[in-house]
């Protein structure tokens, strides 16, 4: 279970190595810049656990790093069950992500699963797409998409008094 005095989000993509250790980390940065990082408990996992244990992609490290953000201290983790028990909001970097974690979900789950982008509607997107397969400019509009859902939540936050 969560602290009281702490919101738990989590993050979540395929591999836990991309999308959500660098939204795990862009958020953690501006909760930190705002002054709210006692208010929070942030992860990020994976739908799949193929990665578990290794540190994010170099990539996502490398332009997280060039925008002041650190990734160097996390780690790939799959998805569980206690998830649902131990975050308020688990967000999905993608819909083929909130079909699994809907499919997953306890039907007593404690957390609200959504879209990670459902915050930042402006933007016209919902899904986060997927920088694996391609080059850092991939990386670095994942970041520039990242950046806004997290400005996005934290806005939310705000808004529902969380932050």
């Amino acid at each position: 279970m969560t602290n009281k005095a702490q919101y738990g989000i989590l993050f979540v993509c395929t591999g836990n190595i991309c999308r959500s250790p660098t939204a795990e980390g862009v958020f953690r940065h501006l909760v930190r810049q705002e002054g709210d990082e006692g208010r929070f408990r942030i992860d990020s996992a994976g739908t799949q656990g193929y990665h578990a244990g290794t540190f994010p992609d170099e990539r996502a490290v490398a332009v997280a790093r060039q925008h002041g953000v650190c990734l160097d201290n996390l780690h790939a983790r799959r998805l569980q069950e206690e998830d649902f028990q131990n975050f308020d909001m688990i967000l999905a970097m993608d819909n083929s992500h909130l079909d699994f974690m809907n499919t997953l979900a306890p039907q007593d789950s404690r957390a609200s699963l959504s879209l990670f982008l459902d915050f930042t509607p402006q933007i016209g997107c919902s899904d986060v797409p997927d920088p694996y397969y391609g080059s850092l400019t991939d990386f670095e509009e994942v970041f520039d998409l990242v950046e806004q859902g997290s400005n996005g939540l934290l806005r939310h936050l705000k808004k529902e008094q969380i932050a």
